[in-house]
């Protein structure tokens, strides 16, 4: 019974408040004024310098800046969701007020269907401000982006296509598992069951196919879309084809134990399990992830803090699954780890003048581009982790003062 009650506690965009017997490290505790104060006056500072709320902040530049782009650029929708989380953290209007803005400035995006990342787009977005505010025009749009999205789905493949690239015939990245939650969310409130149908499939595929044995994952499948047999196993941000691109093993991580909390088939449970022991089994002593755990020039490398809270976040859902008690202890501890090293120096630093909150992360390496930088997706995931981190003990502090 207590589960069922706890299962209720599951909030929109992964907020949850899973149940941990054992207490909560209170060291985070002690710095959440501090580290609130710090989120506060670099999102303000944001505010500020991105006044132009038709594009949006994405990566620092070398001047410290925030680079910005236009709404269909995939991170699009992370900084209108990074306003609801301080609205959601801190109360204050104003954050409400602009949280508004920046979110109905990619309303156009609900009929986008050249991206799978919709899903990052509208969901982060529309779906922190439906939960927080009830707008029913929010609902709306996150209907309509799910039906949108669910035109990419090949059901030969068995998957939702990820980009649009002639270099490949139909590509599916590990990253898509996190849109997944648009399309389940969606067929719970108002969509269909196709919704589900198409999630449930796309998650069964990539378990099968992304995974190697030791529970790392691939970046990036090509399938043929005439016989939906798999024709490579590439990479396209980690170092190389049988590398393990940290942020794709956190997007795995997370993307599983979310369609676990949707669909509670225990495959999905065991398979977010291998991706987050892979991804503990490969961390350095400070918890915070190379970009690439099979990087070349580790301990020299590059880290990535975004891939870090990605994490993180996915962890502290993760423990509240899970009742073998050693194993819900390591998932609990690791995420609390990893966010504590985020909240301090090298990773948060309170007087620096980059608005980004996080620095040392890491977009595209092979690319040359965004890396040592602060990534908004990387800034969104961390308040989410410590959304989690105060909901789980609120809900520890409640439990034992009964």
């Amino acid at each position: 019974m207590r589960q069922l009650l706890l299962a209720g506690l599951l909030v929109m965009c992964g907020c949850t408040t899973p149940h941990v017997k054992e207490s909560p490290d209170r060291s985070l505790e002690t710095r959440w004024d501090a580290i609130t104060d710090i989120l506060g006056a670099k999102v303000r500072q944001t505010i500020d310098q991105c006044s132009d709320s038709l594009r949006y902040p994405r990566s620092t530049s070398s001047d410290g800046t925030w680079r910005t782009v236009e709404i269909r650029d995939w991170t699009s929708g992370f900084f209108p969701g990074i306003l609801w989380y301080m609205h959601e953290l801190t109360g204050e209007k104003t954050f409400e007020q602009s949280a508004r803005r920046w979110t109905e400035g990619l309303t156009p995006l609900q009929w986008y269907a050249g991206s799978h990342d919709v899903g990052f787009m509208v969901f982060c977005s529309f779906g922190n401000g439906y939960r927080l505010t009830h707008d029913e025009s929010y609902k709306a749009v996150i209907l309509q982006a799910a039906r949108t999205l669910a035109t990419r789905f090949n059901p030969t493949v068995g998957c939702i296509k990820s980009w649009n690239n002639p270099k490949w015939d139909f590509p599916v990245i590990i990253d898509n598992m996190m849109n997944l939650e648009l399309l389940f969310w969606a067929s719970q409130n108002g969509g269909t069951q196709d919704m589900y149908a198409i999630a449930v499939r796309h998650a069964e595929t990539t378990m099968r196919n992304h995974f190697r044995p030791d529970g790392s994952t691939y970046h990036v499948l090509d399938y043929d879309t005439g016989s939906g047999r798999v024709i490579s196993r590439v990479t396209h941000q980690g170092y190389a084809d049988n590398s393990c691109w940290a942020r794709g093993q956190a997007w795995a991580l997370y993307g599983f134990t979310m369609s676990y909390r949707f669909t509670r088939d225990p495959r999905f449970l065991e398979t977010a399990r291998k991706a987050a022991d892979y991804f503990l089994d490969h961390l350095p002593p400070d918890h915070v992830p190379y970009w690439d755990f099979n990087a070349p020039d580790i301990p020299d490398e590059p880290r990535d803090a975004s891939a870090g809270a990605v994490a993180a976040s996915g962890l502290l859902e993760l423990c509240g699954y899970i009742d073998d008690a050693p194993a819900r202890e390591r998932y609990f501890q690791a995420g609390i780890a990893i966010l504590e090293s985020l909240s301090a120096p090298p990773y948060l630093m309170a007087k620096s003048s980059v608005p980004g909150i996080l620095q040392h992360s890491v977009g595209n390496k092979p690319g040359g581009g965004e890396v040592d930088v602060s990534l908004i997706y990387g800034d969104y995931y961390y308040i989410e982790s410590l959304l989690r981190h105060r909901r789980l003990t609120a809900h520890d502090a409640a439990q034992n003062a009964r």
